[in-house]
């Protein structure tokens, strides 16, 4: 990835350009000390005057009112505030006229900053005061108060929080009084920009110590780049939060959102006072000491999948590249490339106006659509269809261009959604609330309602990101998420009356991914990279989970390592300083995945006696006792030498009826309520009550005995024998309730016990004529 400079021969401005800010993706307003607002039309390459300004009045600063997402236009959106040196903040419309002058400062206002909403406005300036503005000028109130000047303000993602410099330091402050200031050293020299994501949450600044740095919103650092020659004079994060942009005296660059570096230019342009991004991200557009607008396209972005290489050579044009045999596809668009992804042998292009939907068996003819609004900020693929976002929703389509829904919450911010916090799955889309980051909503992917009872997905921690599987039945999906403690857990989708359990997998997780093949997922754990070639083994049988697991040491990918891809067996991971490492994992347990799918039991067990590997046995014995294989699950438990799971499972197999299977199986699960549910439900009243005697669970036994009035004397004949063996004396009240005056007589119980075994025997042969009552598929 790398900028396209273009810069005018002669500059527009006599002095120094102070501000610049995009009213539209094509249109842009700049301010210098010539005391001119100059228009730039970039569709027609032409300038205009908008306003000449009083030769008292030198602009510092200009913002645009914010385009309200999902509302039709309003008058209030085509203004912008200018701060300027005489104290003042002026607001301006798009035609030039000044609607409203307000003294805010002593001093010079050095910065104004509307909120994401457009309710409010942030000003401040060398007087050291940040003071909060009504839409229409009107004081509401001081912030706080510095003793030195403030150069620079941004606004919180949520619009909660305001961000300013002091001197070297950094400091967040709440609009809520008596609320918590966060306050750090931040810089060596005076910081002099500040810039605030609210998609990633993460903050930029720059000093006269020549440094840039990324910032979480604790004020913990997670970059810091290297000294550069001059004082760093802007910073400004791309829309999406992917990209942001550095200025300097006769340099621009472009950098990931980690820190690293993509491209360096050196225009003649003097310092670079200040960068503003186009709304669609594609373009910056920066302030020069020397009167220059410098405009810089981003171009070359790449997109991998398989065996394709897709590049973006142009604004317009897009080159595919197949590596097995070099074949060269050329790809031209009517309008500028905003966003794409490739994966599941499809490209999708979003231009400024229209989606474009290629197939990669055919680069010749694709689907084009026209786009509802301009700006897609997101693409995320399924194997059946896309998901586009923008500022107005949430739109899934399927290959061939059809619209399938558009699921909506209440509070939804589109502009804040990305990769990490939104997830799509053939049936299923899951996006993570901002407004509570505990909660994650799932909707069904083909008609945009609520999934199972409309119930969102609770935690007890804040998550921080999702992922669903995208392999097997709606029935069995899974969603893995990252919680703010770094745990990595896993839970059901469906969810239907009761609680779906969420299962913890692995602590310290900074990054995860699903394969596209099927249901393997892998994570960066702390120093190790980790797959779960299985990871329902929580649901059925946790105690062989390690068994399961891959692992190899990650102190090789260096700090922050990030996962891009999992595409078949190949992992892609990206490394803090840009560089891509790719790992192939083992491609049979992908392959078992597929047998097990189709029930071909038997070349299961042929390719795991082929491959001799322990996590191979592990997975198909997990995998068996999910699709109630018992035959195969014996065998497998047998080749990690778990020996009493292979007696119980034969134990299993040698009872009399399939109800009493189908329980057997669920505790061996630890599913024990789901167990007691089938046997109650089938009248084996004796078999629910055995199983909570054997399991301890005594006072769930006598319950049952007592509500199905049978077989209380043999609950309490247990229960004595049990503490005959223990030299203890029973205490539970209910249980010396009904031992008053009770006799045991062990015959009388065995006889009853018999009786039931025989009952079972015979309402089964009587229900399955067949003699194989086996649990095979």
């Amino acid at each position: 990835m790398r900028l396209k400079i273009s810069l005018l021969k002669e500059p527009k401005h006599q002095e120094l350009v102070s501000c610049v800010g995009w009213n539209t993706a094509e249109e842009l307003y700049s301010c210098s000390d010539d005391h001119q607002i100059v228009k730039w039309n970039l569709l027609t390459s032409e300038t205009s005057q908008i306003v000449k300004l009083p030769d008292d009045i030198y602009p510092i600063d200009l913002h645009w009112f914010p385009k309200s997402l999902g509302i039709k236009k309003q008058t209030q959106a085509e203004t912008f505030v200018l701060t300027s040196s005489d104290g003042k903040f002026h607001l301006i419309s798009k035609l030039g006229r000044v609607e409203k002058s307000v003294e805010a400062h002593c001093g010079a206002v050095l910065a104004g900053r509307w909120n994401y909403e457009g309710t409010a406005l942030v000003t401040v300036g060398e007087d050291g005061q940040i003071k909060i503005w009504s839409k229409t000028g009107m004081l509401r109130s001081t912030l706080a108060q510095q003793g030195t000047p403030v150069y620079s303000v941004a606004w919180g993602p949520d619009s909660e929080k305001v961000l300013y410099t002091a001197g070297k330091q950094l400091i967040i402050k709440p609009l809520q009084p008596n609320a918590k200031v966060l306050q750090w050293k931040a810089h060596d020299g005076i910081i002099l920009k500040v810039d605030w994501n609210s998609v990633n949450d993460l903050i930029l600044s720059a000093g006269e110590d020549c440094k840039y740095k990324v910032w979480d919103s604790y004020g913990r650092p997670l970059y810091s780049s290297q000294p550069h020659e001059h004082p760093i004079t802007s910073v400004a994060w791309a829309p999406d939060g992917e990209l942001f942009a550095v200025g300097s005296f006769h340099t621009l660059r472009l950098c990931d959102k980690t820190g690293w570096s993509y491209a360096l230019e050196k225009p003649n342009t003097g310092s670079i006072f200040n960068i503003t991004w186009s709304i669609d991200g594609t373009q910056i557009a920066g302030a020069c000491g020397n009167g220059h607008v410098v405009f810089a396209h981003v171009v070359e972005q790449r997109w991998e999948w398989k065996d394709f290489q897709v590049t973006l050579t142009k604004r317009r044009t897009m080159q595919v590249r197949n590596v097995l045999n070099d074949a060269v596809d050329l790809l031209e668009f009517r309008d500028r490339v905003i966003k794409a992804s490739l994966n599941y042998a499809h490209l999708v292009v979003s231009t400024s106006l229209q989606c474009y939907v290629f197939s990669t068996k055919n680069w010749n003819t694709p689907l084009i659509f026209d786009l509802k609004e301009g700006t897609v900020s997101l693409i995320l693929q399924a194997e059946r269809h896309f998901l586009l976002v923008d500022g107005g929703g949430i739109y899934l389509y399927s290959y061939d261009g059809r619209f399938l829904s558009s699921p909506k919450f209440p509070g939804m911010r589109t502009d804040i959604l990305n990769a990490q916090t939104v997830s799509l799955s053939n049936d299923t889309i899951a996006i993570k609330d901002k407004a509570d980051e505990k909660i994650i909503f799932l909707f069904e992917a083909s008609t945009g309602k609520p999934l199972g009872d409309g119930k969102f997905l609770s935690h007890k921690n804040e998550i921080l990101e999702i992922a669903l599987d995208q392999k097997g039945l709606t029935n069995d999906r899974k969603i893995a998420f990252i919680d703010k403690n770094r745990d990595l857990c896993i839970t059901s989708v469906k969810r239907f009356g009761k609680e779906e359990q969420i299962i913890k997998l692995g602590t310290m997780v900074h990054t995860l991914a699903w394969s596209d093949t099927c249901n393997i997922l892998c994570g960066l754990q702390d120093t190790r990279f980790t797959v779960w070639y299985y990871p329902n083994t929580v649901y059925v049988d946790r105690d062989i989970l390690p068994k399961t697991l891959y692992e190899r040491d990650a102190s090789e990918f260096s700090k922050n390592p990030h996962i891009v891809s999992f595409v078949g067996n190949q992992v892609t991971i990206r490394r803090a300083d840009g560089s891509l490492i790719h790992i192939s994992i083992s491609p049979y347990p992908a392959i078992l995945h597929e047998y097990v799918s189709s029930s071909k039991w038997e070349d299961a067990v042929r390719l795991c006696r082929f491959v001799k590997e322990q996590t191979m046995w592990a997975c198909l014995a997990a995998m068996a006792v999910a699709n109630r294989d018992m035959t195969t699950a014996e065998i497998a438990y047998a080749a990690i030498g778990e020996i009493d799971k292979v007696q119980y499972i034969n134990s299993i197999k040698n009872l009399p009826s399939k109800e009493s299977k189908m329980a057997h199986i669920l505790m061996f699960s630890g599913n024990i309520q789901e167990a007691e549910m089938v046997l109650l439900q089938a009248g084996l009243v004796y078999q629910a009550i055995q199983i909570n005697i054997n399991l301890y669970n005594w006072e769930r036994a006598l319950e049952l005995a007592v509500k199905y009035k049978t077989h209380v004397d043999t609950v309490l004949a247990y229960r004595q024998k049990f503490l005959e063996t223990f030299g203890k004396q029973e205490t539970n009240k209910r249980y010396l309730q009904y031992a008053e005056g009770l006799e045991i007589d062990w015959e009388k119980i065995k006889a009853k016990i018999e009786m039931e075994i025989t009952k079972e025997r015979e309402r089964s042969s009587s229900s399955q004529p067949s003699k194989n009552i086996g649990l095979m598929h």
